[in-house]
């Protein structure tokens, strides 16, 4: 635990003691209690702790104009200008279109990249949307009640209105969906089409004031917070293999797949 940055030495034994660690979902009290980083879970007052010195979970603020692939086959500016900074091979978790620009999330943890970019995890995700017209509040309505596009049908998990002004209006969408264009697409049936889309938000993970191209390491926080909603939506057992997670996440070869989660 020391290692892994939760506390020093001294106040992790001090948790331990007070039963505030459990190792696979079990509370432990007793000190100097081995364990196998690979396998077991370990959690300090019910938040997950990575301790694997190996993974790295990165932030990006991707920019428009950047293709959410690792090597794009049509020589486009893709996203190893930023992976290529660092010694791990990271991959993007989901994809955004090149014309939609904030949060995406670069790791080499291909189980927690399954279930954050698996639209069957739940895991929420809001955008900002600069669109066409002036929007109205039965309109917000329709979008949380459903509309019928041509792949089946489709409900913003929450919508709001931001903003309205003479010709534009700023909406904010929050859906688990990561189907093609989704956000654009059920902008478009409601008469709204897209002017600008940002993704503010991932999950726990919120952009906050990072700057467009910017890169940060997730904070411990951040990641324990992550870790978390994945242990709790596969049901990870004691021998930390996630149900149903591919070993190769989400975007790991970097194909040029047009399924875009926006």
């Amino acid at each position: 635990m020391a290692a892994a940055g939760v506390a020093s030495r001294r106040v992790s034994e001090q948790l331990i003691e007070a039963g505030r660690v459990e190792v696979n979902g079990e509370v432990v009290t007793e000190l100097g209690r081995r364990i196998d980083p690979e396998n077991d879970l370990v959690s300090v007052d019910g938040t997950a702790v990575q301790l694997d010195p190996d993974k790295r979970y990165v932030m990006l603020n991707k920019p428009t104009g950047i293709v959410s692939s690792l090597a794009d086959q049509h020589g486009r500016p893709d996203l190893q200008r930023y992976t290529s900074q660092y010694e791990e091979r990271l991959f993007n978790v989901g994809r955004l279109d090149a014309e939609t620009s904030g949060l995406l999330i670069l790791t080499n943890d291909g189980d927690l990249a399954h279930v954050l970019a698996h639209p069957s995890f739940g895991v929420l995700k809001t955008y900002i949307a600069k669109v066409e017209g002036r929007v109205s509040p039965q309109t917000i309505a329709t979008l949380t009640k459903g509309i019928e596009l041509e792949d089946g049908p489709i409900a913003a998990d929450k919508a709001r209105l931001l903003d309205v002004e003479r010709e534009t209006s700023i909406v904010e969408i929050t859906l688990h969906s990561g189907r093609n264009r989704i956000v654009r697409r059920m902008l478009d049936e409601v008469g709204h089409p897209v002017v600008d889309l940002v993704r503010r938000s991932f999950g726990p993970l919120n952009l906050g004031t990072l700057k467009s191209g910017g890169l940060r390491d997730l904070t411990k926080v951040e990641l324990g917070q992550l870790l978390t909603l994945s242990r709790n939506a596969t049901g990870e057992g004691r021998d930390g293999t996630a149900e149903g997670a591919g070993s190769g996440g989400a975007g790991e070869d970097g194909d040029d797949s047009e399924d875009i989660e926006e």
